[in-house]
């Protein structure tokens, strides 16, 4: 890895100086240049320095792991989300701390990963609440609570620690979860879907991310296993594949369609895979599209789940973007409401949905709160998914208060209702708006094209890059959509992430961007983006 780190810091400042025009000598010249050098170069240079003393001790290690020692299945493990690019922004925003007048940006704007609050996001007043009094007991017992917290969070409060064996947050609970907070998740499903839930079917997981390893890890046995996956897909799915020995099944969603999902690809892929010995298990649907933005129509999603019995898949439905729905021609349907719909039952089809506190317009990442609903397993299999839980002894307790309470907000009528409503409202329809205002300002650019954004939290725009930029990109050994955000993190400070790190057609390239910064932020954002995409336009152009 630290090999890995070295060439790709080299290729950067390789890239940075050619865009400088400067010389070979250019780093030892440094200090005498004039004008001052612009500090990505000086940050780079220490960088480099640091990392080939790294790979110096290296050589001389007696240590006993090296890469060529440990689980070849976490080299081949990759998360773009946090991957190059996003390490070289951390080391120019340390950098910015002591040479800010040497940049052309202020700060380091994320729009890799879904992480609201970091960008200013404020939580749910009602939710953070619950959790001080859960959290801090003996507030309760204070007369001048009464005055600083509203009534039914006082309420709530009492109603959670009751069901918390010892009324303690820090002990550990049930390895499932708490059961009267999976109670009242199950009757949350219950009310959204108009279908009945079980409480015992809910697994409370610390984020969705952990239910995933846990399914990949229930179905997985060798790389004759198989899992279909969407492709873009998010990086998750393919690294935890990845970690636990399958292989990854592309479908390809048609990007010309608003990222359909076609039946006759899932059915083509499907039979290729068999043809090559590969038992496929499960079919993963991210609803909404992560990092595609799509939110599929009840009519495919009825499709989805008869392929899936027909076929004898596991559905894993990936519903954490639930609440992020921007557009009026479309609805949020979990697919276990369209699988009851069709009449299929526990007999008929597996299914497990995931949901996650992270996502939606709560956006709590680091409470790490989330559940996955598991329908559709027998009781000896079901004996075995408890097993691997128990493993872990239990998630978080404030993650799984938070999921209680997302999946059973303020009602009509609670002190806390209107309050609640006015936030929420304003957090989606913020994020309706800067999506829009993203996508009109990307459709804007040469050679760029980006479907709507109908949910989720993301635009993966199309940019139809020059002969030359990819051909400087290939010279640079790198993937010419991450040539390109490494020249726009390095000019704008915003960090975007290449197309390549979620998959995509063969020959089309892409990039991931949130819509989450503030609305205060999307002017500048578009300004920056704006000015770079003319400017590299005009250094590649054909």
């Amino acid at each position: 890895m630290r090999r890995f780190l070295i060439s790709q810091a080299k290729t950067l400042a390789d890239q940075i100086r050619r865009q400088h025009h400067t010389s070979r000598r250019f780093l030892s010249l440094l200090p005498s240049l004039s004008p001052p050098v612009p500090s990505p170069l000086l940050s780079l240079s220490r960088f480099l320095s640091s990392a080939s003393n790294m790979s110096a001790s290296d050589s001389t290690s007696s240590l006993p792991v090296t890469l060529d020692s440990i689980n070849p299945k976490v080299l081949k493990c990759e998360y773009a989300v946090r991957g190059e690019i996003v390490n070289i922004a951390q080391k120019l925003q340390e950098d910015l701390k002591t040479n800010k007048d040497a940049y052309p940006f202020d700060e380091i704007i994320y729009c890799n990963i879904g992480n609201p609050q970091s960008l200013g996001q404020l939580p749910i007043k009602f939710f953070r609440e619950v959790l001080a009094l859960c959290d801090h007991t003996s507030l309760l017992d204070e007369s001048e609570t009464h005055a600083l917290f509203s009534t039914d969070s006082i309420d709530r409060a009492w109603k959670i620690l009751d069901q918390i064996p010892g009324r303690a947050t820090g002990a550990y609970s049930h390895s499932q979860g708490i059961k009267g907070l999976r109670d009242t998740i199950a009757a949350g499903i219950e009310a959204r879907d108009g279908y009945p839930a079980d409480p015992n079917d809910i697994f409370l997981t610390d984020g969705a991310s952990p239910a995933v390893h846990m399914m990949m890890q229930l179905l997985l046995s060798s790389e004759k296993d198989g899992i279909l996956c969407p492709i873009p897909q998010y990086p998750l799915y393919s690294a935890s594949i990845a970690l636990h020995g399958g292989s990854l099944v592309p479908y390809y969603l048609d990007e010309a369609t608003g990222w359909g999902l076609e039946i006759s690809d899932l059915k083509k892929q499907l039979e290729e895979a068999r043809s090559k010995g590969i038992t496929v298990r499960a079919l993963v649907v991210i609803n909404p599209g992560n990092p595609t933005g799509q939110v599929l129509a009840e009519e495919n999603q009825r499709d989805i789940v008869k392929f899936c019995k027909q076929e004898g898949l596991v559905l894993l439905a990936d519903e954490v973007y639930q609440e992020n729905v921007y557009v009026p021609d479309k609805k949020f349907h979990s697919f276990k409401k369209v699988a009851r719909s069709l009449e299929y039952g526990e007999k008929d089809i597996a299914l497990v949905s995931f949901q996650s506190v992270s996502k939606g317009y709560y956006g709590e990442c680091g409470k790490r709160g989330g559940y996955m609903e598991v329908t559709g397993f027998t009781s000896d299999v079901r004996e075995q998914i408890y097993k691997v839980a128990s493993v872990n002894l239990c998630s978080n307790i404030s993650g799984q208060v938070l999921a209680s309470l997302v999946m059973s907000p303020p009602k009509p009528g609670d002190d806390s209702y209107d309050s609640y409503m006015v936030e929420r409202d304003g957090i989606l329809s913020s994020m309706a708006k800067r999506a829009k205002t993203l996508e009109d300002a990307l459709n804007n650019l040469e050679g760029v094209t980006c479907n709507r954004a109908e949910g989720a939290m993301y635009l993966f725009p199309r940019v139809n890059l020059p002969r030359k930029a990819i051909e400087a990109a290939e010279a640079a050994k790198t993937a010419p959509d991450a040539f390109y955000c490494k020249r726009l993190l390095n000019a704008t400070g915003i960090v975007v992430v290449p197309g390549s790190g979620f998959g995509q057609v063969p020959g089309t390239w892409h990039f991931r961007c949130t819509i989450l910064p503030q609305e205060d932020k999307i002017p500048a954002i578009v300004n920056r983006l704006t000015d770079f995409h003319k400017s590299f336009m005009d250094e590649f152009r054909d």
